[in-house]
């Protein structure tokens, strides 16, 4: 496998590469714990389900974390933001300023040696072992997102990221014995709590993998990205990535007829309602 051969000319060269443990028992326990939930099902848990992974995957990750803390595609309310914010610390993949500083390096390097996740290094890689790994130099995140750090209640977002989702699993295994008792309440902590956070998971990073390995281009990047329809219905219009590299401010990621991007769609309900202003339109 190519990550293998990464791994090994990491070494090589002299530079220390190590298993992140933590990383691979969490994930391995997420993953089993997606067993029971087709175990303990209601209807009441899959409509939880739809709506959580709406609001911490399209609200939280694509819109928050991505469009506008990243690439500032728009304006907000500072309310809103801290609100966008929260819901995507409950998608568990890291504080902002880890997760935008990121995100920033992946396009400063995309596809180059400095990529933390390209598939040019395999299509595993890319997808989950660039987490559990640490094969390349250490680039420090937020020293892409100083802007970000600089933000009081973002900086306290970031230190303490993984703390709210404890309250809302606990939350929705409340919620759901309130209702029906406690087949109910594990319905509720299993769909939209376990479930929704491993499928969210796998939605971004398809993003990161298979967005730079199937697909067509509309643009002659110096990368290898593409759009790719599945992954753009998974992640909220994220999967047209190769329009998104071209032109990274960009508010709309779709810029076809038919490239449904409902987080584009989302961003201009809002510039009509007065919720968001100076939207960056693509320049096509």
């Amino acid at each position: 496998m190519r990550f293998l051969r990464l791994l090994r000319k990491q070494m090589r060269d002299g530079q220390e590469v190590r298993v992140k443990w933590f990383f691979v028992i969490f994930f391995i326990i997420l993953h089993i714990l997606c067993i029971p939930a087709f175990f303990y099902f209601s209807l009441w848990s899959l409509i939880a389900f739809f709506a959580t992974c709406w609001a911490c995957g399209a609200w939280g990750i694509t819109l928050g974390y991505h469009r506008l803390l990243t690439h500032a595609s728009f304006q907000t309310y500072r309310p809103i933001k801290y609100a966008l914010t929260l819901l995507g610390v409950l998608s568990w993949q890291g504080g902002p300023a880890t997760w935008v500083g990121t995100h920033r390096l992946h396009h400063a390097e995309s596809d180059q040696p400095g990529d933390p996740h390209s598939p040019n290094d395999g299509f595993a890689w890319s997808h989950i072992f660039w987490i559990i790994y640490s094969a390349r130099p250490h680039h420090a995140p937020r020293n892409f997102a100083k802007d970000l750090m600089r933000d009081p209640v973002i900086r306290w977002i970031e230190y303490l990221w993984w703390t709210p989702q404890l309250a809302v699993l606990a939350g929705l295994g409340f919620i759901g014995y309130l209702i029906g008792g406690w087949h109910e309440a594990a319905a509720w902590f299993f769909w939209p709590g376990i479930l929704r956070i491993v499928l969210i998971y796998h939605a971004t990073w398809f993003v990161n993998s298979a967005a730079h390995t199937w697909g067509y281009r509309n643009f002659d990047t110096a990368d290898g990205s593409k759009n790719n329809w599945w992954v753009a219905l998974i992640s909220f219009g994220e999967g047209w990535h190769n329009n998104h590299h071209h032109q990274q401010r960009s508010a709309a990621h779709g810029m076809k007829w038919y490239e449904i991007d409902l987080t584009y769609y989302t961003i201009l309900l809002m510039e009509r309602l007065g919720l968001a202003w100076k939207v960056v339109r693509p320049q096509i």
